[in-house]
């Protein structure tokens, strides 16, 4: 079928929405019309070639919308069911079997390849094959083919109106708040620092909040944004440009330094921070995604007593239980993460992009209709 895509061509180029040809589903896929899709930074980075899919891409990994068709072999999802797009996991391997789907042995293969899992591409553009697939989804387009395990169906309480701004949830969101209640499952009464004030940032300290934790403090170079978290959650502020994290961290904590931290920048010299924040037995999550082959330096005497740096891939979140949960407490209130959100039609996709790269939109969230 004809369907309207973005597309980008060339290293850090522009999106450009073009009419493709994509794939009829197989009988293990599922059509999905997407109605919106978040912007996230993994995206980005790779429209910039530091994980090197080739180019063109049809990219796009926060969907949301309604299943158009199934495959033959697909009994979990009917045609009309409202949905959101999530990571791929082969189901099999130790780590999926183990219930760690995010540490699948093929995440890589089945994420970042630019095609279907057996290595064959659903999109053309002008007859020329293109690579998409991307997260087994490229949801920046009118419709994309899923597999039943990278499709979570959502209450039927979830309105069409609604549905967009759940697409977040399926990658950025869960991060973020799933590296905070999966990961590091803070008891309540503790201290959290969370380095970097974006969408993922943010959805952790709402994340922190939920879980009880008395002392919260974010970190960013943003003031509009460290404002927004105190809206959110936050008890503490550091504008990075003009304090000192570390020194603010033992200084409202008498020395002692923070319970957990969580690094969401991929910037070295953060990560040094999050860690040097901690008190002895303290544990640093890091979820920032750097080009490959950064480096870091610690000082090995900062680990060696007791503290934990712990590398954390979409929250250790289960998809189907997880984002159904985050959702529940939205609408409950007490999940108020549409407070990060700008709306954009689709066709402002590189507005979108912009806003996002100057630092005026957190989470961008695209509408197809």
């Amino acid at each position: 079928m004809e369907i309207k895509a973005a597309i980008v061509k060339e290293k850090s180029g522009r999106f450009s929405v073009e009419t493709v040809t994509l794939s009829d589903p197989r009988p293990d896929e599922v059509l999905v019309r997407i109605v919106g899709s978040g912007v996230c930074h993994t995206d980005l980075v790779v429209r910039d070639q530091y994980v090197p899919i080739p180019l063109p891409i049809v990219l796009g990994h926060e969907g949301a919308g309604v299943v158009e068709s199934v495959g033959r072999d697909v009994t979990r999802f009917r045609k009309g069911d409202r949905v959101v797009l999530s990571y791929h996991s082969c189901g099999h391997c130790p780590s999926c079997e183990e219930g760690a789907p995010a540490y699948c042995d093929h995440l890589m293969a089945n994420n970042f390849s630019g095609k279907r899992v057996d290595g064959s591409p659903s999109i053309t553009l002008a007859g020329k094959e293109i690579s998409a697939n991307f997260f087994q989804q490229s949801s920046f387009a009118t419709h994309a083919l899923a597999t039943s395990r990278n499709v979570v169906k959502v209450p039927d309480s979830v309105s069409l109106e609604d549905l967009p701004l759940y697409g977040p949830f399926g990658c950025g969101i869960q991060t973020g708040a799933g590296a905070v209640l999966n990961t590091l499952n803070p008891r309540a009464g503790t201290s959290i620092v969370v380095f970097g004030a974006g969408s993922v940032g943010l959805s952790a300290v709402m994340a922190a909040r939920l879980a009880g934790c008395t002392t919260i403090v974010a970190v960013d170079l943003n003031q509009a944004r460290l404002d927004l978290a105190l809206t959110l959650g936050a008890t503490h502020v550091v504008n990075g440009k003009a304090d000192d994290p570390v020194d603010f961290v033992r200084s409202i904590t008498g020395g002692r330094g923070a319970d957990y931290s969580l690094e969401t920048t991929a910037v070295p010299r953060v990560l040094r921070q999050s860690v040097e924040c901690l008190h002895a037995r303290g544990v640093c999550g890091s979820i920032g995604l750097p080009p490959a082959g950064t480096e870091v330096t610690l000082d090995m005497l900062s680990i060696l007593f007791g503290r934990t740096l712990r590398g954390i891939i979409e929250g250790d979140s289960v998809p189907t239980i997880f984002i159904n949960r985050l959702i529940a407490l939205h609408q409950q209130g007490r999940f108020p993460v549409d407070r990060i959100m700008t709306h954009y039609r689709f066709d402002e996709i590189n507005k979108a992009v912009e806003e996002t790269e100057k630092g005026h939109a957190i989470k961008a969230v695209l509408h197809m209709e």
